[in-house]
């Protein structure tokens, strides 16, 4: 039981040396996921660079990686060349996630308030509720990130507790010795 504590204690411990608990994972996978998908899109890039500038190849699937890296927002339009994609850092993949973005709009008070509205179906997208914390949003979607229309924090229907206290508010004068029992 030593060792399981220690263990759980190492792996909260290395997601916050490691990103300062500013992007509120759950675990190292979600780290890995991240870091995969950067890895897989610079082997790509390197590869494309070690082709002639006006191979065919290099040319096609080079804008395809660049325009789909700017239409997430994770690269800058004035940066569309492959050598910037190199340069690029998990952090700017993580400040792309659905959770990063709700926080930083003003939607939830922390990064970890976030993802439980976001799990809880409290987040939509345009008109689609998303309940996926590592959603990446894209430049175009990300003004329209709000609260969902039938969520209780927007015009939806109360919540259960207070659905309850109303109840009990509205009934409690007459019903005190019904309870009793």
């Amino acid at each position: 039981s030593l060792s399981a504590v220690s263990c759980s204690c190492s792996l909260s411990s290395g997601i916050n040396a490691e990103y300062g608990g500013e992007f509120g994972l759950r675990n190292k996978r979600e780290v890995w996921r991240v870091k995969y998908t950067l890895a897989k899109i610079r082997k790509a890039a390197r590869e494309l660079l070690t082709l002639e500038d006006k191979d065919p190849r290099r040319l096609f699937e080079g804008n395809a990686i660049l325009r789909r890296l700017v239409r997430i927002g994770v690269l800058d339009e004035n940066r569309m060349k492959l050598d910037y994609v190199l340069g690029l850092k998990t952090e700017d993949f993580l400040e792309r996630r659905l959770q990063t973005q709700v926080f930083k709009l003003g939607l939830a008070k922390s990064i970890h308030h976030a993802r439980v509205l976001i799990r809880q179906k409290h987040i939509r997208v345009r008109k689609q509720v998303v309940n996926i914390p590592s959603f990446i949003v894209r430049l175009d979607a990300q003004k329209h990130i709000d609260i969902a229309i039938n969520s209780a924090y927007g015009s939806g229907r109360e919540g259960r507790v207070k659905r309850k206290r109303m109840r009990a508010g509205a009934g409690g004068a007459g019903d005190n010795d019904e309870d009793e029992d």
